[in-house]
Order: structure tokens, then C-alpha cells, then sequence
């Protein structure tokens, strides 16, 4: 089984630094275009079956990598971004910061991130997705399948955090993954194995969370 992980492109709130959080925001344009160059990148790779975030900007970054392919796309709530409850829309750039400076831990120290109301912990975000990745594991159908899985930054740090099996302090990892970037894991016989990470397919386009992180 291979897994092809790609963060959505980008969307106006991205570009403004808004909290997402399980807002359903569109892509736009721009988010279009790397997802059209992103599909260029993967154009050899005959995907089997997709996964997606049922979140629009998720949803319609799998179906342009895929294109005219014949592949069925599944809804997956375990894919959706982290919830930010009362956050959701406020800006958390240094310009206009929105946030309670609590916030800073959101990057700083995840294991010492508290949620606000109606928000999730990255405890819980690592544990749902690492309960997907267990029941992807073991189904006996999906041996052998090239899978696309199209998620959020926050999701996205989750499924690794459980693959690399880190610490909640290194959820990030080497830090947020660029918008429509891949990784790409091989799983044999339930154990994963990374065999690329972060790969973008476009050029001269700024990170938003570039100055943040």
C-alpha cells in the first residue's frame, strides 16, 4: 500500500493567516493553480482510491489531482482539520493578531496548547488520525492500492506525528507542510515507512505560514 498525504491548496484565509479550524473555505485561484501543478506531479502515479477531508478545499484539491481518473472518493471525518471552536476566523498574523497570547503554544508547545471552547487538543486530533491510519492498515482490500489522501496542516502533522510515532512536543515536526506539498509512506505489513516528505510541485509561491512558524 502506498499513501500520497497532500495538504490543500491555498484559500483566501490562508493568505490572510484566519484560523480555518472546520470552516468550509474554498480554495481559490491560487490554491487552484498548485493544485493543478501538484497533479501534474503525480500525473504517472494510477491511483487506485482517494480519501479526502470532507471540507471543500480538501475535496476539490483531490479531485484536481486526479483528474480525469475513475476513482472513487471517500469522505473521511477523521481527515478534517483540527477544531478551533471560538478561534475559528480570527487572525493570528504578528500584524493582526486576534488570539489570547496563549495561542503562541499552538507552534511553541503543543503538548501544552489548551483549546478554547468547542475546540480540540492535539491529543485529539493525533488520536483520531491515528486511529484512521489503524483501520487503513489492516483492510485487507486496500493492500497493494495508491491511495490519495487530501487533508489540513494540522491533520496532516497529526498522521505523521502517529507514522514517525514522536511526542505530542514534536507534533510539527520539521514544521507545517506547504500547501499541496507530498509525502508519500509505504506500508508494508502494517508498518509505515516515509519515503518522501513535504515535495511541492510549483515555484515562486510564498508560504503564508512561512514568518510565523
Amino acid at each position: 500500500m502506498k499513501l500520497y498525504l497532500v495538504r490543500h491548496g491555498i484559500t483566501d484565509w490562508n493568505a490572510r493567516k484566519k484560523i480555518q479550524g472546520q470552516v468550509d473555505i474554498p480554495l481559490n485561484e491560487t490554491g487552484r493553480d498548485l493544485a493543478r501543478k501538484t497533479a501534474e506531479g503525480l500525473k504517472d502515479v494510477p491511483f487506485d482510491l482517494c480519501m479526502t477531508s470532507p471540507l471543500c478545499r480538501a475535496k476539490e484539491t483531490a479531485r484536481i489531482i486526479l483528474g480525469s481518473r475513475n476513482v472513487n472518493i471517500l469522505d473521511e471525518p477523521r481527515l478534517m482539520e483540527m477544531a478551533f471552536g471560538d478561534y475559528e476566523g480570527k487572525c493570528c498574523s504578528r500584524e493582526g493578531w486576534e488570539l489570547p497570547e496563549g495561542f503562541h503554544k499552538f507552534f511553541d508547545d503543543p503538548a501544552g496548547y489548551e483549546p478554547p471552547r468547542g475546540g480540540e487538543s492535539f491529543a485529539d486530533v493525533k488520536k483520531r488520525t491515528g486511529e484512521f491510519l489503524a483501520d487503513l492498515y489492516q483492510k485487507p482490500e486496500y493492500q497493494g492500492l495508491n491511495i490519495l489522501i487530501t487533508t489540513h496542516g494540522a491533520a496532516l502533522a497529526g498522521l505523521l506525528n502517529n507514522i514517525k510515532e514522536e511526542p505530542l512536543s514534536r507534533y510539527w515536526g520539521d514544521g507545517v507542510h506547504r500547501n499541496c506539498a507530498v509525502t508519500e509512506v509505504e506500508v508494508r505489513d502494517g508498518v509505515p515507512e516515509i519515503l518522501s516528505e513535504n515535495v511541492i510541485y510549483y515555484e515562486n509561491v510564498k508560504d503564508p505560514w512561512a514568518d510565523e512558524k
